[in-house]
């Protein structure tokens, strides 16, 4: 198919990825599960295979330690597990959320289905919102999602949502805190929605934890040389940025790179001796005054501004098959990957 999304809906202003099927506000759950696409059931069904026999007839021979799941509405297959797996319905998704919304005062706002329903999620408002100066507004947020191909635990995460452009970071916290905000449960073990709720209410605090070092990665002032080895660390997996000689080395070769093809996309070519050389131009395009929200007072020249230009490249700008590949990658792949080394390369200016 031409797009990952089997069916998806949201409700408000048109969400961040740009996709779906728009609802009126305070819709009950059972509407969000038809409207999303996740008012079926995973079924499964033990592995069979087909062998002769010695007189050469077909006989078909069960393979009693897998399973195949599948579709209750199409049949469709999704995937082949053990028979250990636990696996999680794309309603029980949605009804993590059914006191939330009813007695808490979440909103859900967004649910969906992946891959043909290989992965599903729903994302809520929590209602916690935070100013940093110039008015630049970021919303809290609890995505919970899962996968039954193998490629995602059962996660449920706080994000900030970056309102002035849509750009979405999960919320990771350092120190002893490291682990807060994001609870994953494996498919060996049975999920169990009010354990992961009560885990996730130990980390409430996450949310003022999270916009405490956004404001002062605000207060941050960086130079060009610095914007140019933070972008090389995130993107060529610098782990070395903190080293004193090395970072010294990176702004002499990144400063001379500036002004050349690897930074400057009106060029139209890459600097073949610069790894992710087009990225990195257009990063430090959008962090120099061209990305939405880049001349508010919180991010003009600052560590707030760098990481809001690798969350915008990677929601709306980086390369993509289509929108919702993008949006796969920006929540779960390598997308995610790269937003999460740029937070943690922003926290070391701040350190």
């Amino acid at each position: 198919m031409a797009h990952q999304i089997e069916t998806m809906a949201f409700v408000g202003q048109t969400p961040w990825h740009g996709l779906g099927n728009q609802l009126p506000q305070n819709q009950p759950i059972e509407v969000w599960a038809r409207q999303a696409g996740m008012d079926w059931r995973i079924e499964s069904s033990n592995v069979s295979y087909m062998a002769k026999n010695e007189r050469g007839q077909s006989i078909i021979l069960p393979f009693e330690e897998q399973r195949v799941l599948y579709r209750s509405d199409t049949h469709a297959p999704l995937s082949v597990v053990s028979q250990r797996y636990q696996e999680v319905q794309p309603k029980e998704i949605l009804e993590f959320y059914r006191d939330l919304t009813e007695q808490s005062g979440f909103e859900l706002e967004t649910a969906g289905v992946l891959k043909g329903g290989r992965k599903f999620w729903a994302l809520a408002r929590t209602g916690q919102s935070t100013a940093l100066k110039g008015k630049d507004v970021s919303n809290g947020y609890i995505l919970l999602a899962t996968a039954c191909d193998g490629t995602l635990a059962t996660t449920a995460q706080f994000t900030s949502i970056r309102v002035v452009c849509n750009n979405t970071l999960a919320i990771a916290l350092r120190g002893q805190n490291s682990n807060a905000g994001v609870v994953k449960v494996p498919h060996s073990t049975k999920f169990d929605a009010e354990k992961i709720k009560q885990q996730l209410g130990i980390s409430v605090c996450a949310w003022d934890e999270h916009m405490y070092e956004m404001k002062q990665l605000s207060q941050r002032k960086v130079t060009q040389q610095e914007a140019a080895a933070y972008f090389d660390a995130v993107f060529n997996a610098n782990n070395s940025y903190s080293s004193t000689a090395v970072f010294q080395d990176n702004i002499i070769r990144l400063n001379r790179n500036i002004s050349s093809s690897a930074f400057n996309p009106a060029l139209g070519s890459d600097n073949k001796a610069e790894p992710n050389g087009r990225a990195m131009s257009k990063v430090m395009t959008m962090f120099n005054g061209h990305g939405r929200g880049a001349e508010l007072a919180s991010a003009k020249d600052t560590a707030y501004g760098l990481l809001c230009s690798i969350t915008k490249f990677v929601d709306h700008e980086r390369r993509a098959i289509s929108t919702d590949h993008r949006m796969d990658s920006a929540w779960f792949g390598a997308g995610a990957n790269i937003k999460q080394r740029g937070l943690e390369q922003a926290l070391k200016m701040v350190a």
